[in-house]
């Protein structure tokens, strides 16, 4: 049988673009000789559709969709996700669905059995179990499909979920899995899909077809890399991160991909590129602004936006103060010029003397301190969005993980933007990429990279001085953050206990500054944001 994998980049709620993919891909997959075309999950309506879920004229839409989609399968079938209404009266009013179209009519739809409530997933707030297993015939083959589940079964304890989907479909002797999935992209989450998928494979001894969509939404980034896999667990098929890509297989014939994993730095910037891509073409908007400080952070964001949305559209503000060193400066001028993006220097120590003359009278003679560092930052807050407003800009934020995790930062000041980009990558991460970014020649100057790291709010100032190096400060995060590791098992790993004790004292003290924060691009397992949900006012260190 000759299947099209059809992995495509869909915008939420947009059923007019949505359903124009779903059939132009149809009829090239049908030009190209394809019986059948398999789409990702929910992909008529985007994903994830969240509370949109919960208005009745969108779930209307969906239907609507549907329809128009069937009228180009007469020759070829299709498998498309879209939520569907459950039809009795009992339990949840929706079902996340399969639907296999062909002739022109829904044949048969596949309901969700394991509905994810960890992390980023809340799918069972919005669908019912499935409780029905069925394979479906088609072509002389017995097609046993899923929607991501038995991919992702990962003992959730909610007692509905006891049934593996495979485990009932199993014993009608399907031919072949099909799998629609949206899996959202972190730096170790295609090893780990590939892993599962091939435990599936070994034990069913059946081959699967995996289709993942791409693209990204809002925080959420979705990077394909859809797969065959043989049942002696090998990928036979492979196709492209991060971008579209609609390719005819034939089942039985392999052909083998190289299959060697990608660099986890080159997965991080591939992904930030597409998320910053799709956040502006999504909404309509063009062009970005932010704050060049001559600081690696800067640079990063600098460099990865110009990829994303080509070099005239993302401007740079140079906004140097008294305490700016003229290194600075002229390193982000140069990384401008390597680039060859528009900026434009705008001098704040005007701005900054007349709010420190304004508050004279209230600070009288009390010493510099944190308040006149976070009146500069501001200042550079004000300045920047006055260009957004004026020029239609979209303000990058360029605050890295490991300073939004211990509260580095200024709210409404440096904290500022419409999209964090490297909200989810640690400072050291933000290295790789730097190195990354000049692996063929040096686009971001030298001296950016080997500089120690400095906010510049006050003379010789480093970050040191407020922070643990960073190296020993990004393994602390790492293991509290991601693995979830509390101050008894840090310390048994080593760390000090005065340093632990400090560090989750930052993180868990600095809720309240994320809680304000722009939404921060996901590339880890584990993000602040939707997937990481805590008290702000919470006094639990581990």
């Amino acid at each position: 049988m000759k299947i099209a994998l059809a992995q495509l980049n869909y915008h939420v709620g947009n059923f007019a673009a949505n359903t124009h993919k779903i059939i132009t891909a149809i009829n090239s997959a049908e030009k190209q000789g394809a019986e059948l075309v398999v789409f990702s999950e929910l992909c008529v309506a985007g994903y994830p559709p969240r509370d949109f879920l919960e208005f009745n004229d969108f779930i209307d839409q969906c239907g609507h969709a549907i329809t128009e989609i069937a009228k180009h399968t007469t020759n070829v079938a299709a498998i498309v996700g879209c939520p569907r209404k459950n039809p009795v009266m009992e339990g949840k009013d929706l079902f996340n669905a399969a639907f296999f179209i062909y002739q022109g009519q829904v044949q048969h739809v596949t309901d969700k059995t394991l509905l994810p409530t960890y992390d980023v997933f809340d799918e069972y707030r919005y669908f019912e179990p499935n409780r029905k297993f069925e394979v479906v015939e088609f072509k002389g083959q017995k097609l046993a499909i899923t929607i991501c589940e038995d991919i992702w079964n990962v003992g959730n304890d909610n007692p509905l979920y006891t049934v593996c989907p495979m485990d009932e479909l199993i014993g009608q002797k399907p031919d072949l899995m099909i799998n629609l999935s949206a899996s959202p992209f972190s730096y170790i989450q295609h090893t780990t899909r590939l892993g599962v998928i091939k435990a599936n494979v070994q034990r069913y001894q059946i081959p699967m077809v995996y289709v993942n969509q791409v693209g990204a939404q809002t925080e959420l980034i979705f990077d394909g890399g859809s797969v065959v896999m043989n049942t002696n667990g090998e990928v036979e098929q492979k196709l492209s991160f991060f971008n579209e890509e609609l390719r005819v297989i034939e089942i039985g014939k392999p052909t083998h991909n190289n299959t060697a994993p990608e660099p986890e730095i080159q997965l991080i910037h591939d992904a930030l590129v597409l998320g910053i891509a799709d956040y502006f073409n999504k909404l309509g908007f063009k062009k970005a602004i932010l704050g060049l400080s001559g600081g690696i952070d800067s640079a990063i964001v600098l460099c990865i936006a110009e990829k994303a949305l080509g070099k005239e559209n993302v401007m740079s503000l140079l906004l140097p103060s008294g305490f700016s060193t003229e290194h600075s400066l002229a390193d982000a001028i140069q990384l401008c010029q390597n680039l060859g993006t528009p900026y434009e220097t705008v001098p704040i120590e005007s701005n900054f003397k007349a709010f420190t003359e304004t508050l004279k009278p209230f600070f009288k003679d009390l010493p510099f301190n944190v308040a006149e560092e976070n009146l500069q930052a501001r200042t550079r807050g004000v300045l920047l969005m006055a260009f957004s407003n004026k020029f239609g800009y979209i303000l990058l934020n360029t605050t890295n993980k490991s300073e939004a995790a211990v509260g580095y930062g200024t709210l409404y000041g440096d904290m500022c933007g419409g999209l964090a980009v490297l909200g989810d990558v640690y400072k050291t991460q933000v290295y790789q990429l730097a190195h990354y970014i000049n692996r063929y020649a040096e686009v971001i100057p030298q001296n950016i990279i080997t500089k120690p790291p400095s906010a510049e709010l006050r003379p010789g100032q480093k970050d040191s001085d407020s922070l643990p190096e960073y190296d020993l400060l990004d393994k602390i995060l790492y293991q509290y953050i991601e693995l979830r590791q509390g101050p008894k098992e840090l310390v048994a790993m080593g760390f000090d206990k005065p340093l632990v004790d400090r560090v989750l004292k930052m993180v868990n003290g600095n809720e309240w500054k994320r809680f304000q924060a722009p939404p921060m691009l996901r590339v880890s397992p584990k993000a602040f944001g939707m997937g990481r949900r805590m008290n702000i006012e919470g006094k639990y260190l581990g």
